[in-house]
């Protein structure tokens, strides 16, 4: 347990800013193994954990679910991918296996090793929804991290353990917890070597990053800046082991067709992309082929791509999720837990109110989503930007029964659409 210090200033309580929630307000000040720190009275009871013994086994249970039983759960969320949930399934059940039966494995000198998983699919196809999804069922931590933001060492950026400091701040800082919880790297091909022969300049944000990450993946003690950033000495640290820690790194891998194309001596190649304007004819075959494409991606491929073998070593389970198609967009937006239509629902009966949108008007949102290569996270912009005037006059309307249809959302042009939320 952290001890109070003596109150400075003869014994008033000075003004700083707190270092879990960064407000300026009336803090106490508090001696640790970290050195002294002043902690505003709603955050004293987060540091309480940080003292607790590093040897002590973790005491927390979590539900031994069977790989159909968690996949079973995955599907109410996500829909389509059924390999890529089958895969991770299979693997958190193992990953928790090996937790849950530590003791023994010392004992009898037996080992299970840990595996991380690696996702390739492009934007929209899941990635981010599926590790989340997860974390919930088993009743973990989660976290998500953006490689994009990482430098090698001693470079301007952030250094890779501060993936770590959100799924601290996930756990409420009790590290016991954080150090069964899973943590995802998003946009991890952005760290991908920027060429394969040998540059006499530094790579920092490609090759350095995945060279740093490697010590943080494979499960050591590590220490954390409290407050994020850079470290710096007499910095005050969290302590943490990440052997148990479940990391899953996601990326779109943009290109990486070609390199499949190639390996396969395969001449046929997409026009230019998913969505990419052409025939209709012509969309359907390089649909077909970028689902080829993407339904093959190896290790090889990945290497070739800028993933380091080492980085790929601990990355050893990969998964790739194929582009959705209309159909899987329009399950999305009635069968999914997540869907933003039944979201929407949700506000009018909160009103007293009903919306109901016909088959017609769904599937014609799934399929702008489609023909612009935003996968699933483009439904959510597309419903939202549709309801925008629908909610602003709805309250003050006595109208009790709302209805979208086809026409409603062909009355709409669709230019630059964005989500910054992934829900499948």
């Amino acid at each position: 347990m952290i001890t109070p210090i003596v109150l400075l200033l003869g014994g008033t309580m000075m003004k700083k800013s707190c270092y879990f929630c960064d407000e300026d307000k009336t803090l106490i000040p508090f001696e640790s193994q970290h050195g002294k720190i002043h902690v505003c009275p709603h955050c004293v009871d987060k540091l309480d954990v940080n003292e607790e013994d590093e040897d002590k086994e973790p005491t927390f249970e979590v539900p031994m679910l069977t790989p159909q039983e968690i996949k079973k759960e995955m599907d109410k969320v996500v829909i389509g991918q059924d390999q890529a949930k089958k895969v991770l399934a299979t693997e958190i059940y193992k990953h928790y296996i090996r937790i849950k039966n530590k003791a023994y494995l010392k004992a009898t000198g037996k080992k299970l090793g840990k595996t991380n998983i690696l996702l390739t699919g492009l934007s929209g196809t899941g990635k981010t929804l599926m590790a989340q999804t997860l974390a919930n069922i088993v009743g973990v931590p989660f976290s998500i991290g953006d490689a994009t933001s990482l430098t090698e060492a001693g470079y301007v950026g952030e250094d890779v353990e501060n993936l770590v400091l959100g799924l601290i701040r996930s756990s409420n800082y009790n590290l016991e917890l954080a150090q069964i919880g899973i943590i995802y790297i998003d946009e991890i091909d952005k760290v991908a070597k920027k060429s394969q022969n040998v540059s006499i300049t530094r790579d920092v944000s490609g090759e350095g990053v995945q060279q740093g990450l490697l010590k943080l993946v494979e499960g050591h003690n590590i220490r954390v800046p409290m407050q994020g950033g850079r470290k710096h000495p007499g910095q005050p640290m969290h302590e943490i082991n990440t052997e148990d820690i479940l990391f899953i790194a996601g990326g779109a891998f943009m290109g990486i067709e070609e390199i499949v194309a190639e390996r396969l001596k395969d001449s046929n190649k997409p026009t230019i992309g998913f969505g990419a304007v052409a025939s209709s004819s012509k969309k359907e075959e390089d649909a077909e082929l970028l689902k080829k494409y993407r339904e093959n991606i190896s290790v090889e491929d990945l290497k070739k791509f800028g993933l380091i073998p080492e980085f790929l070593g601990r990355f050893s389970v990969v998964s790739n999720l194929h582009p959705l198609e209309i159909k899987d967009l329009v399950a999305i937006l009635q069968e999914s837990e997540n869907s933003i239509i039944k979201e929407y629902q949700t506000l009018f009966e909160l009103q007293g109110k009903s919306l109901h949108f016909t088959n017609e008007a769904i599937i014609e949102i799934a399929t702008i989503a489609y023909e612009k290569g935003i996968g699933a996270r483009g439904l959510r912009s597309i419903i939202e930007e549709v309801m925008l005037d629908v909610i602003y006059e709805m309250p003050s309307s006595k109208q009790t029964h709302y209805e979208i249809t086809l026409d409603f959302i062909k009355g709409y042009v669709f230019e630059e659409l964005e989500s910054n939320e992934e829900i499948a």
